[in-house]
């Protein structure tokens, strides 16, 4: 899902075993020992689950990436869909893409207001686009396992260059504005201008977004943004990404937790705050990219942990567990790679130590965790495939539980 790579077959073959230590920007630090869970499976059947988010409820409500939003409702998939958006779709490849409804985030009053928040590629008659990102607001109907379609009010578009580095997902803040999180544009390289869109404030490609939606029209800039009043785009909370897929905030502390797909060596984590640099394209991780010796490092933030390629090529964000079922996971950041590893990092007095998660009988075949998924208890969802696209429907949810 956010690998962009053509040969996907190359690089899984490529795969190891976890090395002996992870990084925080240039600095080793040791690994956590192993922790060993178990996936218990709740629902299969389903077209690539890209996202999901939990209503007040208790339904779960799972973006499937080819245009429909499902619910689960007690461990079981209603026939109905709670929203369908295939028709609003730029026309995504079933081998693989990157494209899609990629998001979804309930308003912190929903159960009031009844608005909730996706984000999706549609297509685009500009000159020089592949395709847009659209956010668009949603209410729910008065039965809550049915959105009103007919609400659609259309928040935000972005112009992409490429098919691939879409970013994509949604979270409302502690603040109650709804953060984004863009890519670079795609391509390789993030070959988009002299600096690539990354270091350039002037687009909203490559960053995290914060917005204003609680607007009649369009949404507000919030007026303590770092880049208000400035020249850049408004709407930057933070710049230097290649690929965020998934963030999180955790409940306890607040601070926000990015994971950023790297490009040929590195995969990396990041808590990002506001108006902070990330290095992209001028570092991959806490390494030089481009130039790939001797860069300028000043004013960056490196990450608080990265891997090589070695253990994965394409990692997704999770979340930081505070819930009451795996008391071994307390106050732990839960995230993977999409080839199937997963991890957690624990804050060792300010650094930050990396640990395995082995997975107690893992459920057959080649396993793709797409994304993360948190109840109103804090417990943690898996949302996997078993194909590279989204062509058939061998996704999965699972519930992260002791072994």
């Amino acid at each position: 899902m956010k690998y962009s790579g053509f040969f996907f077959s190359l690089w899984i073959i490529l795969l190891a075993s976890c090395g002996e230590a992870v990084k925080k920007g240039n600095s080793e630090n040791n690994l956590s020992p192993e922790i060993s869970l178990k996936l218990e499976k709740l629902a299969e059947g389903l077209h690539s689950p890209v996202a999901a988010a939990f209503s007040p409820q208790g339904l779960m409500l799972v973006c499937e990436q080819t245009g429909q939003i499902r619910v689960l409702e007690n461990n079981k998939l209603t026939d109905r869909p709670f929203l369908n958006l295939e028709n609003k779709l730029v026309k995504i490849s079933g081998a693989y893409d990157e494209r899609g409804l990629l998001g979804i985030a309930l308003h912190p009053e929903y159960a009031e207001n009844k608005k909730f928040y996706v984000y999706y590629s549609a297509p685009s008659a500009e000159n020089g686009s592949d395709h847009q990102s659209v956010i668009a607001e949603y209410k729910v109907s008065d039965d809550p396992m049915l959105a009103d379609a007919a609400t659609e009010r259309i928040i935000l578009t972005i112009q992409q260059p490429e098919s691939n580095h879409n970013g994509g997902d949604l979270k409302f803040g502690p603040d109650g504005y709804l953060y984004i999180g863009v890519g670079d544009g795609g391509g390789a390289g993030d070959r988009h201008g002299e600096t690539g869109n990354g270091q350039n404030l002037n687009t909203l490609l490559g960053k995290i977004l914060r917005i204003d939606v609680n607007t009649d029209q369009g949404y507000g800039i919030p007026d303590d943004n770092p880049f208000v009043a400035k020249e850049a785009k408004p709407e930057i909370w933070a710049y230097g990404l290649r690929n965020p897929w998934r963030f999180s905030f955790d409940k306890n502390s607040g601070q926000l937790f990015v994971a950023d797909v790297g490009q040929n060596k590195y995969e990396e984590v990041n808590i990002i705050t506001k108006g902070a640099n990330y290095g992209w394209k001028i570092m991959e991780a806490g390494n030089c990219f481009d130039p790939e010796e001797n860069c300028n490092k000043e004013g960056l933030i490196l990450p608080i942990a990265e891997y090589e390629h070695e253990e994965g090529i394409s990692i997704t964000g999770g979340f930081v567990y505070h819930g009451k079922e795996v008391s071994k996971l307390s106050d732990k950041y839960i995230f993977a790679d999409w080839t199937g590893p997963m991890f957690y990092l624990e804050n060792n007095g300010g650094s930050w130590n990396r640990g395995k998660i082995s997975l107690a009988d893992k459920p057959s075949g080649d396993l793709k965790i797409l994304s993360f998924a948190q109840d109103k208890n804090s417990e943690l969802y898996v949302l996997t495939n078993q194909e590279v696209g989204p062509k058939d429907t061998k996704g999965a949810i699972y519930k992260l539980i002791n072994p």
